[in-house]
Formats: structure tokens, C-alpha cells, sequence
């Protein structure tokens, strides 16, 4: 079936509009996802598990009026990450070999939320093993390859889920974020990634429920559709004890408004991480061009300087608890770098962890004195151009060496250990082609602030990953500056 380019290039709230008003029919977009994914996942491996006739019979009870009365989506198609279930469908957990059998007899909430708002869902979008990872790639399905050179990776953990936005797949995919895993991946393929505030969109009942690392959110191709996602997915759920309030429409209200930042703040590099120069160039002239929209941008942050010693110990308490099991469950079933960091964190002396708990809070508290004069802090999303896809790790940059296989995504990373909402939004292209995208940071639960900044930041740089991208193959070496040993 040829693929109707014309309904893949609708915004997620162009189509929802049409689907409202019956001038288009579920059945046309569940009919256009499949033609698209079948003509471009042998090029990129976005979404390994698909549940196409699941999806088909929801738009046909869609289009009969039988589900969606007075909706968000109304029968808008979208992918899941699979680390999270949909009943009836494979759940791998990110392509774990232990359990590539198994399937899902329940959704998690997000998932009820969303096709509860209308959400079909088309198929599970590819993840490493358990999110561990900020490249997506595993030993079941293999690697998630970037559209704009299918050489190099679509980072992680949300790789899948960005790609099959940005390809036209589906019009919304869902994705999870504790260090990177929504927003990087959103940069590398040029489309809009949010990392909500912890507790914003309600979580299942597994893993570390007080845990405010590890969050769920929305990736779309435009700040509204983002909106608009986030507005479908959040929910007062009493089985997550960290979850919010929801006041029905807040954040397409809040895009739509566009109340804007009064003073933002830029750093480079967080005082963290290396930063490729051209990269750090694209993202400062990104940030000066808020003072188009009238607002005062500084070169101020606030001290965040601890960042990767702080992460490595409350990631590792965590990751210990939650993982440890596993691996003595399953012994080498379970990838390297699970390994890794549950011995990291097994060698830790208790007063480590209590170090890492009073120094978090003093980065918070010099955060939370950052936001009393300023708005917004903003800062690259990455720090180099995507790399090979089959690295499952970065060494060096420019010569500077990094001690975890995770320390290139520390200028994400530490934003996690705040609270705040981040959002990823497309900023650019770097000489070689590559996307580059902005870092917009709020205050804790300011995703109404955050994305009516983010709308005015793309109505002056044009919403660059509106349209779906056609899978490009190499484009050449890699002369990007990193290293990969492993």
C-alpha cells in the first residue's frame, strides 16, 4: 500500500482536529502508520514489535463511535516504548533475551491514559535492555539506526521511540527519561522531547516508586503535539506515590498562551562535561535568539559542578535495589553494563550514598536560588554529533576521557538529579547534517512555563522536525572527535 505522505506530514493536533470532526477516519492513519512502517523500519529498526491488527480494530470501534467520545487523540496513532506494557502485546523490557517471550496481560497506566484519550497504539519501539543504556541497541533486535545517516546511533534509551516520530511513523511516541533516555534522543532526531517532573505522568507498579529519576514523558514533532501528549498521558494515579494533580488542558493552554520567560540563563557545559565547540556555537546562538521575543538571556547558572559524582551515587543506590536482583537471578543473561553498575554501586561505602544525598540537595537549593531571579536555564541537550550506532559507548571527546560508559550525557543527567522539567527542542544542524537541540530547563513542576517557552523558542527557529524524515544511509566516516574502545 502506497504510503499518504500528505497524512503523515498533519501534526498530531491537525490530525486529532480532522479526526474530531470526521473529515478523516482512524482507520486512514492506523492504514498510513502501517504503510510507513513497513517501508522504513528495515532502514532504521524503530520499532521491532508491532500490533497492527490490535491497532486496527481500535480505529474501526473508533470510526463506528464505540470509543473515543470527546477524547484528546480520538483514534491518533502512536508508538510505546518497550519498557512499558500494553496488554496483549510482546514486552521485552528494551529486547532482554530473558524475556523475549513474554507478553503483557495488562497496560501500564501511562498506556491507559493515553488510549484511554484516544492513543492507538501501534507497536513497541525499541529501547537497550532495561533503558541501561544511551545508545539504543540490544542483543534480541539489535540497533536503532538515526534517520539523517543510518550509520549512527539514535541515542537512548528512547532511540526507538524518537525515530519513529521523526520518520513518520506515528504521530506521538511515548519514551522514559532517568538520565538522557527522552531528551537526547529527541536532539539526534531533530523532534521536541520532555522530561516531565517526577510524578507528572503516573508510573506502574515495579521498580524504586520513590524514586524521582526516573520519569515518563512525551516525544512529538512539534512543541504543541508535545503538549498536547503531555495532556493525554498525565494522571492523579494513587498507586504512584510521587504522582500530581491534573488540571484537564493546562499544557496546550499553556503552549497556545505563550507566556514568556522574563530571563533565562545559558551555560555551554553545566561545568560537567566537555562540549564539541560547534555544537556549544549552535546552541549559544539559539539561546540568544529568545532576546527576539524580548527576553534578557545571561550567561549565568547556577553551580551544578558535582554533578557526575552526585549521579553515580544516588543512580547507584538505586540501581543496586532494583537491578541487583536481576543479576543474580539471571547471572550473564543480563547486559555488561547492568553489570557494571551494580558493582559500581555495591562498592560504594554507605557514606557515599549520605555524600551524594547532602550534595544533590545543595545543588538543588543553589538551582532553586538560580530560579529566583531567572526563568530558565538553557544549555545543549548534547555534546557531540551522533556516533556509530554499533558503539555501545563513549571513551573520549577531543581527547577528554570519560570514567562511566554513561559520563557523555552528563550535561542531562544532572538536570535529572533536580526535579525540574527539560525539555529537548530542534535547534539546528552542524556542518556535517547532524541535529542539534536545545536544553530548556524549568522550575520543578513548571511544564505549563517550560513549553510556552519552548512554542515562542520554535516560532522563531521554525518547528525544524515537523516533517517526517525519509531514512538517509551513510554519509560518511565518522570524524566526529569521540572514541570507542569497547
Amino acid at each position: 500500500m502506497p504510503v499518504d505522505k500528505s497524512l503523515l506530514s498533519l501534526t498530531a493536533a491537525e490530525a486529532a482536529a480532522r479526526l474530531k470532526s470526521r473529515d478523516l477516519s482512524s482507520m486512514e492513519l492506523v492504514e498510513a502508520s502501517i504503510a510507513r512502517i513497513e517501508a522504513v523500519e528495515p532502514q532504521v529498526n524503530a520499532m521491532p514489535i508491532t500490533c497492527f491488527e490490535r491497532a486496527r480494530e481500535q480505529a474501526r470501534r473508533y470510526d463506528a463511535g464505540q470509543l473515543g467520545a470527546g477524547s484528546l487523540l480520538a483514534g491518533l496513532p502512536m508508538s510505546v516504548k518497550d519498557l512499558d506494557e500494553v496488554a496483549g502485546v510482546r514486552h521485552t523490557n528494551g529486547g532482554s533475551v530473558v524475556f523475549k517471550d513474554y507478553v503483557a496481560t495488562t497496560s501500564s497506566p501511562m498506556v491507559e491514559m493515553l488510549e484511554g484519550n484516544g492513543a492507538i497504539t501501534m507497536g513497541k519501539s525499541n529501547s537497550p535492555e532495561f533503558g541501561f543504556n544511551a545508545n539504543t541497541i540490544n542483543d534480541l533486535f539489535g540497533a536503532t539506526r538515526n534517520p539523517y545517516d543510518t550509520s549512527r546511533t539514535a541515542a537512548g534509551s528512547s532511540g526507538g521511540a524518537a525515530v519513529s516520530v521523526a520518520t513518520g511513523e506515528v504521530w506521538l511516541a511515548t519514551g522514559s527519561d532517568l538520565g538522557s533516555s527522552i531528551r537526547l534522543p529527541a536532539a539526534y532526531s531533530s523532534v521536541v522531547g520532555l522530561r516531565p517532573s517526577p510524578g507528572r505522568v503516573p508510573r506502574a507498579r515495579k521498580g524504586m516508586p520513590f524514586s524521582t529519576l526516573a520519569v515518563l514523558g512525551p516525544i512529538a514533532r512539534t512543541v504543541g503535539d508535545t503538549a498536547l501528549m503531555l495532556d493525554a498521558m498525565v494522571g492523579d494515579y494513587p498507586a504512584d506515590p510521587l504522582s500530581l494533580p491534573v488540571i484537564p488542558g493546562q499544557f496546550v493552554r499553556a503552549a497556545a498562551e505563550r507566556k514568556a520567560p522574563r530571563r533565562i540563563g545559558f551555560s555551554p557545559d553545566l561545568g560537567v562535561t566537555p562540549v564539541d565547540p560547534e555544537i556549544a556555537a549552535i546552541v549559544g546562538a539559539g539561546a540568544l535568539r529568545f532576546r527576539e521575543a524580548g527576553v534578557a538571556v545571561e550567561f549565568e547558572a547556577p553551580d551544578l559542578s558535582n554533578g557526575v559524582e552526585v549521579f553515580h551515587a544516588i543512580r547507584g543506590v538505586n540501581h543496586l535495589a532494583n537491578m541487583g536482583p536481576l543479576c543474580e537471578q539471571y547471572g550473564d543473561r543480563m547486559i555488561p553494563e547492568i553489570h557494571y553498575s551494580v558493582d559500581r554501586a555495591a562498592q560504594l561505602p554507605i557514606t557515599r550514598y549520605a555524600w551524594g544525598e547532602r550534595e544533590r540537595a545543595q545543588m538543588f537549593l543553589r538551582t532553586m536560588t538560580f530560579f529566583d531571579s531567572f526563568d530558565l536555564l538553557v544549555c545543549p541537550t548534547g555534546i557531540m554529533e551522533p556516533f556509530p550506532a554499533e558503539w555501545r559507548r563513549v571513551d573520549t571527546l577531543h581527547g577528554h576521557e570519560f570514567d562511566a560508559y554513561i559520563d557523555w550525557i552528563a550535561i542531562t543527567y544532572t538536570i535529572s538529579l533536580l526535579g525540574c522539567p527539560s525539555i529537548s527542542v530542534p535547534c539546528g544542524f552542524n556542518r556535517n547534517g547532524f541535529p542539534v537541540g536545545i536544553q530548556l530547563v524549568g522550575r520543578p513542576r513548571g511544564e505549563a512555563d517550560l513549553l510556552a517557552a519552548a512554542q515562542i523558542f520554535e516560532d522563531i527557529t521554525g518547528a525544524l522536525g515537523r516533517t517526517p524524515v525519509d531514512p538517509k544511509g551513510p554519509q560518511g566516516p565518522y570524524q566526529g572527535g569521540a572514541t570507542c574502545t569497547a
